[in-house]
């Protein structure tokens, strides 16, 4: 009788044990992965992914077995102990069971789950699932219950449900503070989920940075900048540079100069040229790469809302902010920043905030401003005057020219701590 009952609480622990591990792998267990499975036919990674697909009936199916075996166990166990040492036998039967329930259906079978989460998900899911199917009932029962009480001391479902977006930053983000994921990876991944929250005066090139030529040059002298410039494509300006006329392609010129015969003179170099495209700085960069791939055209001007030149972007700039600088034999470094040998930098002050993060490694905040002279602007509240200094965000600030009410030129260079804003003479 007595090794019966001994018989009878090892298996109820034993199936308190597989309740417990089931409960950690299934909901431990990948959602990727299982997807993945499933589409490649495996039919346990289905059962998986349709257990998963109501967690509340599943977690209530598992609790309500795993409690009814661990109270059976508990109360068969105190029975036991009664009988074998009187009153103290529930004293005793309360030490043992803890400590065989703990041990032994809880740590042990979660720990091996939690170690094994997606094969153990795949293995047990059946089961379970024969298990979700059979007390269903009373689960949306219990549910119920649950709702109304919770109604009726005022406490409502949480209705911000974290976005799949999120879900897969937050991935990453553990993923490399785990070193999993290293810096560049996570950059390009990262870099492709914020291309809808960009807007092209972001990553566009400053108009104080385009290389321009004047259409009316002789056609000499606009093959010999035409060739010496590091771009293939250059916005040709009539009187002002503000007036563009045409993009010319280095292509098109040279199929030009060799359909001539070399002869410079014979060609007209506005015949070449190709419409101009104007986009405003509020377009989204997602839907300008949509553009550019739709139009199979890799070259937009940039306007305000006024129709004013505000710069260009291409297609490789938006590349560059997902898979980083994209260089070849005829680039330079980040134009308008130069590291210096101490850590710092001297930057122009149009140059884009973002740029300067990805030439020095820095984190400087663009949500408030796009360039390095909007930043220190935001921050001081005031225009500064050359010779200022200003600390925030990590950095030190020091203005070193100043043209009418705009920033040129800083000095910038990291310190230990956010000393607050301060400024010198």
């Amino acid at each position: 009788m007595i090794i019966g009952t001994l018989f009878a609480i090892l298996v109820l622990i034993g199936m308190s044990a597989f309740f417990s591990g089931s409960e950690t792998a299934l909901t431990a267990a990948s959602r990727a992965r299982m997807y993945r499975l499933e589409r490649d036919g495996d039919a346990r990674a289905g059962l998986v992914n349709q257990l998963s697909a109501n967690r509340e009936r599943l977690i209530g199916a598992i609790l309500l077995g795993n409690n009814l075996v661990n109270i059976l166990a508990s109360a068969i166990a105190t029975s036991l102990f009664i009988s074998l040492f009187g009153q103290s036998g529930v004293a005793i039967a309360t030490a043992v069971m803890t400590a065989l329930v703990l041990i032994f259906a809880e740590v042990l079978p979660k720990t091996y789950a939690i170690t094994r989460a997606d094969n153990m998900a795949m293995s047990v899911a059946r089961p379970v699932s024969w298990l979700v199917g059979s007390v269903s009932w009373v689960v949306v029962s219990i549910q119920a219950i649950v709702n109304i009480t919770l109604r009726l001391i005022g406490v409502r479902p949480p209705t911000d449900e974290v976005t799949p977006e999120e879900d897969i930053r937050g991935t990453i983000d553990l993923h490399h503070s785990e070193e999993g994921l290293d810096a560049k990876d996570r950059h390009r991944l990262v870099g492709a989920l914020d291309l809808k929250d960009m807007k092209v005066e972001e990553v566009m090139i400053h108009r104080k940075n385009i290389t321009m030529i004047d259409a009316d040059q002789p056609s000499d002298s606009i093959v010999r900048q035409a060739l010496a410039s590091p771009h293939t494509r250059l916005p040709l300006y009539r009187g002002d540079q503000e007036e563009i006329i045409g993009i010319l392609h280095v292509k098109d010129l040279l199929r030009a100069v060799v359909g001539h015969g070399g002869k410079i003179d014979a060609i007209n170099v506005l015949d070449l040229c190709r419409d101009p495209w104007f986009i405003p700085e509020t377009t989204r960069v997602e839907d300008q790469l949509d553009l550019f791939l739709k139009q199979r055209s890799h070259f937009a001007l940039v306007v305000d809302e006024y129709g004013a030149l505000q710069g260009l972007v291409t297609l490789e700039d938006i590349l560059e902010e997902i898979v980083g600088d994209i260089r070849d034999e005829h680039d330079v470094v980040v134009q308008g920043v130069r590291p210096q040998a101490d850590g710092a930098v001297y930057a122009e002050g149009w140059v884009t905030i973002r740029d300067l993060n990805r030439a020095t490694g820095w984190a400087l905040p663009d949500e408030e401003a796009v360039t390095v002279a909007g930043l220190v602007i935001h921050e001081a509240q005031t225009i500064p005057e050359p010779g200022q200094r200003f600390a925030f965000h990590g950095h030190r600030f020091d203005i070193v020219r100043k043209t009418r009410n705009q920033i040129t030129g800083l000095k910038i260079a990291p310190v230990p701590e956010d000393l607050g804003e301060t400024e010198t003479p």
